[in-house]
């Protein structure tokens, strides 16, 4: 409590009657989600910040967080969303022992054009249908009434999931992914060319302009390497009939 005369004064950096500063939980989570168990982290305020902070408290501070959690997870969504994305990322997961775990997750476009994370889901590597129709089932329960395109990588099961949720959706395959496909069938000492070549195809404005530069790529790449650049141009023709974004 500061001690002025009149009781004017308003720290800022520390408010009065704060035991515990807004940054510290933020940096607690921080470094438990990197791993950090209770005792680890006290040590760090203590070498760092020449701060004690006791395993009790900072355990107090880690509970929080699956609380909030839970509550973002369920919270309600927006009625339409005009765009979702529907992707994975793999990350290391404490849980006994070290173990690469995919999360999936699905993030939408509002109507006023801003990007929000819809939720995020743990799984096992094998997701399927059910899997993918428990998800989408989840987000239509929390207000999600209608979807108009759908960008996925064509996992297994995901885009009849999406339909049998949202019957009138677009599924379109993630231009990414069709890409990463696609090289697949070129040799990797022509991979820079190719992406070079590929790009005005998948940057194209409309369905006749990306023909037109996949005509152009066909016949710059059509016969210096025979074989794989073929496979190559049968990948990429579908990218010219998806429907822009």
């Amino acid at each position: 409590m500061p001690g002025d005369r009149d009781g004017s004064f308003e720290p800022v950096i520390a408010p009065m009657r704060k035991r515990r500063l807004d940054g510290v939980d933020q940096l607690v989570h921080s470094l438990s989600d990197r791993g950090l168990t209770s005792g680890e982290i006290a040590a760090h305020f203590d070498e760092i910040y020449r701060a004690k902070a006791s395993k009790d408290t900072i355990s107090r501070i880690t509970e929080k967080a699956p609380g909030e959690l839970a509550e973002w997870a369920s919270r309600p969504l927006d009625p339409i969303y005009p765009v979702i994305f529907v992707d994975a990322i793999v990350v290391e997961v404490r849980d006994g022992q070290v173990r690469n775990t995919p999360f999936y997750v699905v993030m939408g476009v509002t109507t006023a054009g801003e990007r929000e994370i819809l939720g995020i889901w743990a799984g096992d590597g094998a997701a399927g249908a059910k899997f993918w129709l428990q998800v989408f089932s989840e987000l239509k329960n929390r207000g999600v009434e209608d979807v108009l395109i759908a960008a996925c990588d064509g996992l297994k099961g995901l885009p009849d999931a999406i339909t049998t949720t949202w019957e009138q959706t677009v599924v379109q395959q993630c231009v990414v992914h069709l890409l990463r496909n696609s090289f697949r069938y070129a040799g990797r000492q022509h991979r820079d060319g190719n992406v070079k070549a590929l790009k005005p195809v998948y940057t194209a404005p409309s369905e006749a302009a990306a023909k037109d530069r996949f005509g152009e790529f066909a016949a710059d790449w059509g016969g210096p390497v025979p074989g794989d650049r073929e496979a190559l141009g049968m990948g990429m023709g579908r990218v010219c009939a998806l429907p822009r974004i």
